[in-house]
């Protein structure tokens, strides 16, 4: 079996402009035998975010189409990139072979290995009761010291980036300081760069949902390829009837993909 560990990250948007810097950040800490194909959506209309669950569910079909297409096309790992973690479970149950991973789930579980408490900063207030429920639903509520808004747009994250470094300091120093949180995880893909100066800033581990998310999809994909770890498909992970499936003609359309970048 060959060594390369192949990565699909999926940017779940109709918005390419990401895909080349998200892309050079994981290829900065991927092992040498770590393939990543990064690629966003040709769905149209779509919007450059998905700050709303209106726009959210719109891009869900879309993961499970391209976990299907993932497991077809012999990828270890697929990752959906995106802090909500839209459509996991929906793109877990039909990626066959396949480890699908998602950022927020990969780091709160990274997070609660380095500290006892973390606090989430987010972009704005509107997001804090979603994931919220999505921290809950992982088993982690309970580690949760707080989430910190900067009031700034996932638009605008990375229009001016010494602004939204400086928010997430002045936000971070607030969870460490009254919320007593010993970690910090960024809740937004769109906040990339920006981990470094404020973990070295603040003294705690400040978690990049990207590199995150990648490092653990290239860490079980590479275990699929070591000890066949893969997927299960019994009880309440078993996929649709492969009859059904084609009896319905579900997957009989292209995966939906508009931009594809290899690493």
């Amino acid at each position: 079996m060959s060594q390369t560990t192949r990565v699909l990250w999926v940017n779940p948007v109709g918005y390419p402009d990401y895909d080349v810097p998200m892309g050079e950040l994981m290829a900065g800490v991927k092992a040498a035998d770590t393939e990543i194909d990064l690629v966003s959506l040709n769905t149209s209309p779509l919007p450059n975010h998905l700050e709303y669950r209106t726009y959210e569910a719109l891009i869900v079909a879309d993961m499970v189409r391209l976990a299907r297409m993932a497991d077809a096309e012999a990828y270890d790992a697929m990752v959906i990139g995106c802090f909500y973690d839209p459509g996991l479970e929906d793109a877990r149950e039909i990626s066959g072979r396949t480890v699908v991973v998602a950022p927020c789930q990969a780091s709160v579980q990274i997070a609660a290995n380095l500290a006892n408490r973390f606090s989430i900063i987010i972009g704005q207030e509107k997001w804090a009761v979603q994931m919220r429920e999505r921290v809950e639903a992982y088993g982690y509520s309970h580690k949760l010291a707080s989430m910190r808004s900067i009031v700034i747009g996932v638009p605008d994250l990375q229009k001016d980036c010494d602004l939204t470094t400086a928010r997430i300091l002045e936000a971070g120093r607030r969870a460490i300081e009254e919320d007593k949180a010993e970690a910090l995880i960024l809740g937004c893909t769109c906040s990339f760069g920006m981990s470094e100066i404020v973990q070295k800033e603040l003294g705690v581990p400040v978690i990049d949902p990207i590199l995150a998310a990648f490092t653990m999809a290239e860490y079980l994909g590479s275990l699929r390829r070591r000890f066949d770890w893969s997927p299960s498909r019994r009880w309440s992970c078993a996929p649709p009837p492969e009859a059904e499936l084609e009896a319905f003609g579900i997957f009989s359309a292209p995966p939906p993909i508009g931009n594809r970048v290899r690493f």
